[in-house]
């Protein structure tokens, strides 16, 4: 279960974590705190917990203290961008190539970005401007 830990936020797969999960443990590929309660078992996609015993928490998506966190094991969904990054380096490797240089550039400025420009920016792709 443990071995198949996805990012909430983007999807990627998490390698080398060490478990019990740290507080402090981050996505390495968007940076997203991963001891949240939408990692957790006890989330129940609501903004809930089943955990009766636990503390309220008020942000779900920054890392917390819970002393009942175990993570889900779910197969977060990889976003449209990381999707296509994904593809085209497995497509890469297939070939024997390096990933395309434009898209980890463009991934770089994504992360430079703040979340209101992102959205601006994937409006503006979806409308071909």
């Amino acid at each position: 279960m443990h071995n198949d830990l996805s990012c909430w936020q983007c999807g990627v797969e998490l390698t080398d974590v060490i478990f019990p999960m740290s507080r402090r443990e981050e996505c390495p590929q968007c940076g997203a705190d991963q001891h949240v309660c939408r990692m957790c078992k006890e989330y129940d996609g609501r903004g809930g917990c089943n955990e009766p015993r636990a503390e309220h928490v008020s942000d779900r998506e920054k890392a917390n203290f819970c002393d009942y966190f175990s993570p889900s094991g779910q197969n977060f969904e990889v976003t449209g961008n990381q999707k296509a990054l994904k593809a085209k380096a497995q497509l890469a490797a297939l070939f024997g190539e390096e990933p395309d240089s434009e898209a980890n550039t463009s991934s770089e400025q994504q992360q430079n970005l703040t979340p209101a420009q992102i959205a601006e920016q994937k409006l503006r792709d979806l409308l071909g401007e």
